[in-house]
């Protein structure tokens, strides 16, 4: 089956959806309405069946959606059956808790492999990862096949790095330094800035009265 070209808003909510019908099916629910699944995830109904759509007719009217089928279905589109590694860039305060968390624990995607430049940590295994040298970067992720990785260094090193992990084949960045790195047109930079996030939410929380909280 080719997979449809979906708009990025679509694409960022189908995690979401195939995780709350992950819950449901252990749950022991069996079926599930647009409107049931707005309540739990806290998009639009409409939005919902939107999405939906783009692949097809996934649901009945009058009956609604297949919770095992549905999930069946997610699965295959986000690839659930096929573990992902993942490179983590830089083993800072951040960096160690995205290693504590690990992602194997509760998806398809695992930190395999660590960099740093701290003589102290190189070499050694951090919560079951072996941790290496920045040097060993581009080697070990060529020799690892790894296409995604996590970027937590200091703001002065983000391009640097970005830079030779692009020369590594890296196909896809999760940068959580505020820095907005440049790349060429076939790696995807997905951007985590946690104080504008934050500044964000202070804002609408400052300026806005709670019925008009979105």
């Amino acid at each position: 089956m080719n997979d449809p070209i979906i708009p990025k808003a679509t694409a960022k909510r189908l995690p979401i959806y195939y995780r709350y019908l992950k819950f449901l099916l252990d749950a022991g629910k069996t079926r599930v309405s647009s409107i049931e699944l707005s309540d739990a995830v806290k998009f639009d109904a409409a939005t919902i069946r939107r999405d939906f759509s783009y692949f097809g007719a996934l649901g009945k009217r009058g009956y609604g959606y297949d919770v095992a089928s549905l999930l069946d279905f997610f699965s295959k589109i986000l690839n659930q059956d096929t573990l992902t590694n993942v490179a983590l860039v830089g083993l800072g305060n951040l960096g160690q808790a995205l290693l504590n968390f690990n992602f194997h624990k509760n998806s398809n995607m695992r930190v395999s492999a660590v960099f740093d430049i701290d003589s102290e940590l190189i070499n050694t295994i951090q919560a079951g990862v072996p941790v290496y040298d920045i040097s060993e970067l581009v080697s070990q992720i060529h020799d690892q096949r790894i296409e995604i990785a996590i970027l937590t260094v200091p703001q002065m090193n983000a391009q640097e790095i970005t830079d030779k992990l692009v020369e590594a084949g890296i196909k896809g960045i999760l940068n959580f330094t505020p820095l907005r790195v440049t790349v060429p047109s076939n790696v995807r930079v997905q951007n985590v800035d946690l104080t504008n996030e934050l500044q964000t939410l202070i804002y609408f929380i400052e300026n806005y009265a709670d019925n008009e909280i979105k």
